[in-house]
């Protein structure tokens, strides 16, 4: 008996040793492929503008205004029959006020703020938001309607202001961030690139040379700031082209670069003052024979000369087709008119013009350019 058990108990033993293997194994299996595994960060190559925005958003603000409109009555109070009951004056027209928003561009720690003329024209409240949460009153320095810009003051200490890029030097294709305050959701950036430089004959103001880009535009991202790729300002939000009321892909800035002289103009003199040669003109195309050559060049024909203006002291006329200014060949009109515009009165400028097929040359003294 002894025997048959010592004879059954050592291959008992064998399996139970080796069935307890077996399932050390399978533990050991499951905990390798079906317990989570801690594996090491591996950080990501994420192409990002964040600096950039983050350097430039501080210094965009959200403008809110008020303005006083009054309200006429309707055409039936002037019935002799209703004015009866109401007195001779009828009943007096009712004011109400409209709220409006917009956005602007902190350009200097003393709390001077950038903006359209169109988005504060009219205001009788202007109340400015920071991206930190602060508002305040602010209060209008000057402004000039014919470049759309303005210029407001906030009390608001510890500012940080944008930088300022050179607009002169973008290019088509160039990528640039909108950042405004759109339908008042509060500010937003948006993306894209430079479609167009010089943009002009838009009708939006006077003078006009307008960075086009497809970064997306809406109403309320007029006065905000339009930056490149380091977050520094190229352009202030004007306008949009769009059919729907919304963006289209079409919107135009003010350069900074002109936005700033005019800045500078509004805060230490109060108003701009602008160049004035005194002819409505048109940009041609003239050929000019030079010995056996034909060239095409751009020329400036004047429409009208304005009595007693500067273009009429210097002896210019109807019909002059002007072609150089200082020596320089007109390259268009848009470029012509900036010259002009951008001379200090009493400033003399050689003028180049053709006359009964014949060239000749003017002295003009610039004058002030008269307020419209």
């Amino acid at each position: 008996m002894k025997l048959s058990i010592r004879y059954f108990a050592i291959p008992v033993c064998i399996g139970l040793m080796a069935g307890f293997a077996v399932i050390l194994l399978q533990a050991g299996s499951m905990s390798i492929f079906d317990r989570p595994q801690e594996q090491p960060i591996v950080a990501r190559d994420v192409f990002s503008y964040a600096d950039a925005i983050a350097m430039a958003t501080p210094a965009v603000v959200n403008i809110y205004t008020k303005k006083a409109t009054i309200r006429k009555n309707p055409s039936l109070f002037d019935d002799p029959f209703f004015r009866q009951f109401f007195g001779p004056e009828g009943v007096s027209p009712r004011q109400n006020t409209q709220s409006s928003l917009g956005s602007g561009v902190i350009v200097s720690e003393q709390g001077y703020i950038v903006t359209n003329y169109h988005v504060i024209e009219g205001a009788s409240d202007i109340i400015v938001l920071l991206q930190d949460g602060r508002s305040s009153n602010a209060k209008v320095i000057g402004t000039d309607a014919e470049s759309d810009i303005a210029v407001l003051k906030t009390e608001l200490t510890g500012l940080t202001p944008i930088k300022l890029a050179r607009a002169h030097r973008v290019e088509v294709g160039d990528v640039v961030f909108a950042i405004g305050n759109p339908f008042g959701v509060g500010q937003t950036v948006t993306m894209g690139i430079i479609s167009a430089t010089g943009r002009a004959g838009l009708g939006l103001n006077r003078l006009q040379n307008f960075i086009q880009t497809d970064a997306a535009i809406n109403p309320g991202n007029s006065g905000g700031a339009l930056v490149n790729a380091n977050g520094a300002l190229i352009g202030i939000n004007s306008a949009l082209f769009s059919r729907s009321g919304g963006s289209q892909g079409i919107g135009f800035a003010i350069p900074s670069d002109y936005a700033r002289k005019t800045l500078l103009a509004l805060i230490n003199d109060g108003h701009v003052t602008r160049g004035w040669l005194g002819i409505d003109a048109r940009e041609i195309l003239v050929n000019q024979t030079t010995g056996t050559e034909v060239t095409a060049r751009k020329g400036i024909l004047i429409d009208r000369v304005h009595e007693n203006s500067p273009a009429q002291h210097a002896g210019l006329e109807n019909g002059d087709i002007i072609i150089s200014i200082n020596d320089t060949y007109v390259k268009n009109g848009r470029n012509t008119a900036a010259k002009i515009v951008n001379s200090k009165p009493g400033q003399t400028l050689d003028i180049g013009v053709i006359r009964d097929a014949r060239v000749s040359r003017h002295k003009v003294v610039i004058g002030i350019r008269p307020p419209t």
